[in-house]
């Protein structure tokens, strides 16, 4: 897949995570998918494999929110294999506070599979509204 077929398949994954529906994003990731979450908080790191990603990071945090998690994409840039996404996501945690985190994704593809995510957004946010991944 080229570039503008990389884009393409980031713009439908966010069209369905814009409505809530996390399976056609799930779905992209390869079996050795990395996700890395810049910053220095206790969710920040890199995690190695789709299960890593599922179970350790993508569980404990949905398992937070009370409503459904939405992520909507204003902008795609793509080169080669890469296509930044700058994004919004919204939900409210069990704990009433609005999770309303910005955010830029760089992702890298190789035939339409997610390979890796490095993740940029307010580490602040993620401080004051998220309980750590491992007190769940």
């Amino acid at each position: 897949m080229g570039t503008a077929e990389n884009k393409q398949r980031m713009i439908e994954i966010f069209e369905e995570l814009a409505t809530g529906n996390t399976a056609p994003f799930r779905d992209a990731m390869d079996e050795d998918f990395i996700w890395i979450v810049m910053g220095s908080t206790p969710w920040s790191g890199t995690y190695r494999g789709r299960s890593t990603v599922l179970d350790e990071l993508m569980a404990p945090l949905f398992a937070q929110f009370v409503d459904r998690y939405t992520n909507s994409a204003e902008c795609f840039i793509a080169e080669g294999d890469r296509v930044v996404v700058q994004c919004s996501g919204r939900a409210t945690t069990r704990t009433g506070v609005r999770y309303d985190n910005s955010y830029c994704y760089v992702c890298r593809l190789a035939d339409g599979r997610l390979l890796e995510i490095t993740e940029y957004l307010d580490t602040e946010l993620v401080s004051s509204a998220l309980a750590p991944p491992r007190a769940l």
